[in-house]
C-alpha cells in the first residue's frame, strides 16, 4: 500500500523550518498528487455529512483546504463553506471558485476563528505537520473554540499502525514526464517522505514529515483540550476502526 493513500504526507524542505509552507506552494506538489481518488473523497463527504445530519445551509469549515476541491463539493451539497489554508497560492487558486456561500481565506490552523461553525473538517491527513508537537494540541483547542454550541469536528488521519506496517521504502513515480524518486522511513516518532526529482535541468529535493500520531495520542490531547471524542471510524465508508487493519483513523468530536 502506498503510504500516500490518495493524499500527501507532509514535511520539511531542508533548511526551511515550516517545510509545508514551501512544498505545498510549489506546482510540483500538485503534479505529484494529481491522481488522488476524488470520487472516493466525495463519497466520504457524502457519508460524513449524512452521518452528522447537518442542517441545510450549515456553516462548514474545511480546514487545510488546499486548492478547495473538497470545499467546492461541500458547497454543492448545499452548505455555507469556508475553506482555509496556510498556502497563499492554493487560496488564490481556490478563490476563483468563490460564490455567496463559498469563501476562502489564508489562515493558520493553530488560530481559532471568530465565527463559529456547525462542522469543521480536517481531512486527508492534514494534521501533525508542525515542528513543535505542542502545536498539535494548540490546533485541537482552536478547532474546539471555533465550533458552534451544537457543532461537530472531524479529523481524518492515517492509521499510523497500518501505514508503518505497509510502508513502501522506495519507489519511482512518473507524472507528467517527471520521475519522482520517493523514499519513506520512520524516525523520531515521525513518518518521513523524501522526494527527489529533476525538471528543466534543475534538481529538487523536498522532505515531507508528519507526526505518527496514534489513537491514544489523539485521545490524550483531546482529554487535555476538554474535547469529547464521540465516534471513531476506520475508512471512508465509515466502517468500524480496527487498530491494525484500518487504513484511516477518522475521529468525530466536539
Amino acid at each position: 500500500m502506498s503510504v500516500t493513500h490518495n493524499e500527501s504526507i507532509p514535511n520539511q524542505d531542508g533548511d526551511n523550518q515550516n517545510w509545508y509552507s514551501s512544498w505545498f506552494d510549489t506546482p510540483y506538489y500538485h503534479i505529484l498528487y494529481k491522481d488522488r481518488n476524488y470520487r472516493e473523497a466525495q463519497i466520504f463527504m457524502d457519508n460524513l455529512t449524512h452521518y452528522l445530519n447537518l442542517p441545510e445551509k450549515a456553516k462548514v469549515l474545511d480546514l487545510a483546504c488546499g486548492k478547495g476541491r473538497h470545499s467546492i463539493y461541500l458547497n454543492q451539497l448545499g452548505f455555507d463553506v469556508l475553506g482555509a489554508d496556510l498556502s497563499e497560492n492554493s487560496i488564490l487558486e481556490a478563490s476563483k471558485n468563490s460564490n455567496e456561500t463559498l469563501h476562502f481565506k489564508v489562515h493558520d490552523m493553530r488560530e481559532p476563528f471568530e465565527e463559529k461553525f456547525d462542522a469543521i473538517f480536517n481531512l486527508f491527513t492534514s494534521f501533525g505537520y508542525f515542528e513543535n508537537d505542542d502545536d498539535n494540541l494548540t490546533t485541537l483547542k482552536a478547532i474546539k473554540e471555533s465550533l458552534s454550541e451544537y457543532g461537530f469536528a472531524v479529523i481524518d488521519f492515517m492509521n499510523v499502525t497500518n501505514v508503518i506496517e505497509n510502508l513502501v521504502p522506495e519507489e519511482v513515480k512518473t507524472v507528467e514526464d517527471i520521475d519522482f524518486h520517493i523514499k519513506r522511513y520512520v524516525e523520531d516518532g515521525h513518518i518521513f517522505k523524501e522526494i527527489d526529482f529533476e525538471d528543466k535541468g534543475r534538481k529538487y529535493h523536498f522532505t515531507e514529515k508528519v507526526k505518527a500520531l496514534t489513537l491514544k495520542d489523539f485521545q490524550d490531547m483531546m482529554d487535555e483540550a476538554g474535547i469529547f471524542l464521540l465516534d471513531i471510524f476506520g475508512d471512508y465508508k465509515l466502517k468500524k476502526f480496527h487498530k491494525t487493519e484500518s487504513e484511516r483513523l477518522i475521529m468525530i468530536f466536539k
